[in-house]
């Protein structure tokens, strides 16, 4: 029987995702929660391959009958704007749903955070910030460095990290009413312990309540352009290896209340145990995917498609070992300079490194080559896959070492 999937706001980073449903045999509805896309996705993927295109205006009801006229099977997100709306449908429509019960959590940082330590798990200490008086005396209890970020972003988007209470102030009211990248104002700031320890991002997909963990990846971080924890790569990490990460995922994707469908954790691991930077209830982006399936033959694409068309094969199959096909390292690279790119001069030395795999370039030459101070001003990104898994550590180094001035060309 041909199913017909909704998806919510689809855009290029999961257009993957509905490519895979189609390829299952489903019939795809995209929704779009806002009139224009956000910057973050600067254009409309191709509509032509949408059985139907609903773009939602602000009146649910509309939005709802509208899609009730697909008769649709699942309703889904699509990406991080469309995990409320997402929630709202399936459940005005009777549908496997996470619900709206916990729908503030898994959108707004500060709200998921409380959520999470009422259910009895480490979280951080914050402080939902109200004035600047309120924040400057908080920072000065906590100490040290802490985070001021916006309570509903991504891709690291105005998250500043803070050594005093001055620059905490500075940071408040530079994010309070500032715009997002999904074009939304910023009417909430939320200050955070900082974390030391090691990060995982935690890749996942539910169905009924039932968790399997896909894939996971180790940070590496530098401190660069005046940014600090700058995302210099991630490597693939056995998801055997981390068992206490594994069982704190679930504990948090059972306080979020996610039942059904992928999500992406981001978890550092102190000498406290493990404890959530923050969750996205939604297929992660970055080509994670390709490369997790690189890595250990699976990845959230197929799983999702499990989860939502055969449960029952998924509740059979969610326990399954996991499996080292590869050991893979994506590099994201980091350009300190700006202007028109010429070119790559160093590219070639890249390419020759015995892990190399390919490159996604981000600014091709003859663009406006930005200064990389987060996810969405970095100029490309270096997979890179080898059975050894120090061949893949000693070239990523490589990489680092000749990212620098001399890798970017620019335009005289």
């Amino acid at each position: 029987m041909n199913k017909i999937v909704a998806m919510v706001d689809v855009y290029a980073p999961t257009v993957p995702l509905a490519q895979a449903f189609q390829s299952a045999g489903a019939t795809v509805v995209r929704v779009q929660s806002t009139a224009l896309p956000p910057p973050a996705y600067r254009r409309h993927p191709d509509l032509t391959m949408f059985s139907a295109n609903i773009v939602h205006t602000g009146d649910f009801a509309a939005t709802r009958d509208a899609l009730a006229a697909h008769r649709p099977d699942l309703v889904i997100t699509g990406g991080e704007t469309g995990v409320e709306l997402a929630d709202q449908l399936s459940e005005a429509l009777g549908l496997p749903t996470n619900g709206t019960a916990h729908s503030a959590a898994r959108r707004d940082k500060a709200v998921q955070n409380e959520t999470v330590r009422a259910a009895g798990l480490r979280a951080t200490r914050q402080l939902v910030v109200t004035d600047e008086a309120k924040l400057r005396a908080w920072h000065a209890e906590v100490g040290g460095r802490v985070v001021v970020k916006p309570v509903r972003s991504a891709g690291n988007d105005g998250v500043t990290f803070c050594d005093t209470p001055d620059a905490s102030s500075a940071a408040f009211h530079a994010i309070l009413g500032s715009t997002n990248v999904f074009a939304e104002c910023n009417e909430t700031v939320v200050a955070q312990e900082y974390l030391v320890g090691t990060e995982y991002a935690v890749n996942t997909v539910s169905a009924n309540g039932l968790h399997r963990v896909t894939d996971i990846w180790q940070y590496a971080k530098m401190t660069v352009n005046g940014v600090v924890d700058r995302h210099a790569g991630v490597f693939s990490t056995p998801v055997d290896d981390v068992p206490e990460v594994v069982r704190y995922a679930g504990g948090v994707l059972d306080a979020l209340g996610v039942r059904h469908g992928p999500a992406h954790l981001e978890i550092m691991v102190t000498s406290d145990g493990p404890c959530l930077v923050e969750a996205g209830i939604r297929l992660c982006g970055g080509g994670a995917a390709y490369y997790a399936t690189l890595a250990g033959g699976e990845s959230q694409l197929e799983w999702t498609v499990q989860a939502y068309l055969d449960p029952v094969l998924f509740a059979n199959r969610h326990q399954e070992p996991h499996r080292v096909e590869q050991h893979v390292v994506m590099a994201y690279l980091t350009s300190p300079v700006e202007g028109i790119l010429e070119d790559y001069p160093l590219l070639d030395q890249v390419r020759a490194l015995p892990s190399f795999h390919r490159e996604h370039l981000g600014v091709q030459p003859g663009e406006h080559l930005p200064r990389t101070v987060d996810d969405t001003t970095e100029p490309l990104m270096v997979g890179l896959a080898h059975p050894v898994a120090q061949v893949v550590a000693d070239d990523f180094r490589a990489v680092n070492y000749l990212d620098g001035v001399g890798f970017y060309r620019l335009r005289a």
